[in-house]
C-alpha cells in the first residue's frame, strides 16, 4: 500500500485544507470577558455580528464550494490530480493569507469565497487517486487515514487559540497560510505523476469520440457529461440514501465545528487556555483513532460478509451514528468543564468512524468512472449542510436579542440540532444499508 508516496502527502494537504478553514471558528469571541479584544477576536476587530458570523463560517465558504464540488469531481476524472491537488493547496493558502490582510468583514468573506472554490477541487482527486492505487481490501482503512486529516487540521485550529494568544488573529493566519505553501510545495514533490492507465485511456478516448459523433448527428452535441454523469449517479438507490445520510452527518458535524468553540468559551470563561490544548488532543487523538478503527472494522466486517461487503460496512456508520446521540447531549448539558471535555471525547470516539465506509461504499457503488464525480457530489452534501450552522447562528442571535442568555441559548439550540442530525443519519445509513 503506498502510504509515505500517495497517502501521506494528500494528508499534509488536507490538513492544511481543514486547518485554514476550520481556524476561523477559534479566533472569535462573542463572550464579555476582557479577553475578547481587536488583537486576538477578529469580530472585535472587524465588528460582525453571531449571525454575521455563522454566514462567514459556514454560507461565505460554500458559495462557490458548493457549486465547485460536481465540476471538481468531473474534472478530477480527467485531469492531472498532482497537479490539481498542489494548485488547489496554494490558492486556499494564498485566501489564508488574504484574510489575514483584511481590512473589513466585506473582504474576509471574499476571501472564504475564494477558500471554498479551492478547496472542492482536494478530496475529490486524492479519494480517486486513493482508488486507483490502493488494493480494494484496505480501500476503507485509507480513506480513514486521509479523513484523518479533518481532526488533525481540526486540532491544529483548536491550538490556534494559543497562536492567536501569542501572535494575534492576523498573525495566527499568516502562519497557517505558510504552511499551506509548503504543503502544496511537497504534495508536488512527494506525489508520482498522475499515470492513468493508458489502455484505459484510450478506450476512454473512443467511446468518447463515439458519443460525441452520435451527439453531433442527433443535435445534443452541447449536452453537459457533468449532469449525464451526475444523474447516473443518483440512479443507484444505496447511493440516494447514502448522500441523504451523508448530509444530515455533515449538519451534525459542522454545527459542532462552528459553534462549540464559541460555546465552551462562552460556557467555561476561565479555561479557554485549557480548552484549546484539551480540545485538540479530542480531534486529534479521539477523531482520528474513531477514523481509522471505522475503516478498520468496516474493512474486517465485509470481508466476513458471503453477500454484500458494502452492506457490512455501513454496519459502522449505523452505530456511532445512534452512539453520539446520547454522548453529545451528555457534553453540553454538563455542568463542569471536565465532565464536558470527557463527553465531547466519548462523542468524537464514537461518532467519527463513519467517515471512511461511507466513502469506501460510495466508490464501490458508482465504479472508477465516475468515482471522481461521485466523490464531487459528497462533497456537495458537505457544502450544502454548511446551511446548518448558518441557520442556528440565526436562532442565536435571535434568542440573545430577546434577552435569553448567551449560554444557555446555544447549548439547547445545539442539543437539538445535533442529536437529530445523528439521529436521521443513522436511520438513513441503514436504508442505505438495505438497498444495492
Amino acid at each position: 500500500v503506498p502510504y509515505f508516496s500517495i497517502v501521506l502527502p494528500l494528508l499534509l494537504v488536507y490538513i492544511s485544507n481543514q486547518w485554514s478553514r476550520s481556524s476561523l471558528y477559534y479566533l472569535v469571541n462573542f463572550s464579555d470577558s476582557p479577553d475578547a479584544t481587536a488583537f486576538t477576536a477578529m469580530n472585535v476587530d472587524l465588528g460582525f455580528t453571531q449571525a454575521q458570523y455563522g454566514a462567514l463560517a459556514s454560507v461565505a465558504f460554500t458559495a462557490l464550494f458548493a457549486v465547485a464540488s460536481l465540476f471538481a469531481g468531473s474534472y478530477a476524472d480527467k485531469s492531472d490530480r498532482r497537479a490539481l491537488t498542489a494548485g488547489s493547496a496554494a490558492v486556499w493558502s494564498a485566501a489564508t493569507l488574504g484574510t489575514a490582510a483584511a481590512a473589513g468583514y466585506g473582504q474576509v468573506v471574499l476571501a472564504r469565497i475564494i477558500m471554498g472554490l479551492a478547496c472542492a477541487f482536494s478530496t475529490p482527486a486524492a479519494y480517486t487517486l486513493i482508488r486507483d492505487t490502493v488494493p480494494k481490501e484496505r480501500a476503507a482503512f485509507a480513506n480513514s487515514l486521509y479523513g484523518g486529516g479533518i481532526y488533525l487540521g481540526g486540532a491544529l485550529s483548536s491550538l490556534s487559540i494559543l497562536l492567536d494568544n501569542s501572535l494575534g488573529w492576523r498573525g495566527a493566519l499568516v502562519a497557517i497560510g505558510v504552511y499551506g505553501v509548503l504543503c502544496a510545495l511537497l504534495s508536488l514533490f512527494l506525489l508520482p505523476p498522475d499515470q492513468k492507465d493508458i489502455e484505459d485511456e484510450g478506450s476512454t478516448a473512443l467511446l468518447q469520440k463515439t458519443e460525441r459523433a452520435v451527439k453531433e448527428q442527433s443535435g445534443e452535441a452541447g449536452s453537459p457529461t457533468v449532469v449525464a454523469d451526475a444523474k447516473e449517479v443518483l440512479s443507484i438507490p444505496r447511493v440516494q440514501w447514502l448522500f441523504l445520510a451523508a448530509f444530515f452527518r455533515f449538519c451534525s458535524g459542522l454545527c459542532i465545528g462552528v459553534w462549540s468553540a464559541p460555546y465552551f468559551k462562552s460556557a467555561f470563561p476561565d479555561d479557554s487556555t485549557t480548552y484549546a490544548v484539551v480540545n485538540a488532543f479530542i480531534v486529534g487523538f479521539c477523531g482520528v483513532s474513531s477514523g481509522v478503527l471505522g475503516g478498520y472494522f468496516a474493512d474486517k466486517t465485509s470481508q466476513y460478509s458471503s453477500s454484500d461487503e458494502n452492506s457490512a460496512r455501513l454496519t459502522v456508520p449505523i452505530v456511532g451514528s445512534i452512539l453520539a446521540v446520547p454522548s453529545w447531549w451528555l457534553t453540553v448539558s454538563a455542568s463542569t468543564f471536565e465532565q464536558a471535555m470527557f463527553w465531547l471525547g466519548v462523542e468524537y470516539l464514537v461518532a467519527e468512524c463513519w467517515f471512511g465506509p461511507a466513502v469506501a461504499v460510495l466508490q464501490s457503488s458508482v465504479g472508477p468512472k465516475r468515482g471522481g464525480t461521485a466523490q464531487g457530489m459528497f462533497t456537495l452534501t458537505g457544502a450544502i449542510g454548511n446551511l446548518a450552522p448558518s441557520f442556528l447562528g440565526v436562532l442565536y442571535g435571535k434568542a440573545t436579542s430577546q434577552g435569553v442568555e448567551g449560554e444557555v441559548a446555544l447549548s439547547h439550540l445545539l442539543e437539538v440540532a445535533v442529536c437529530a442530525g445523528y439521529l436521521i443519519s443513522a436511520l438513513c445509513f441503514y436504508m442505505a444499508k438495505r438497498t444495492k
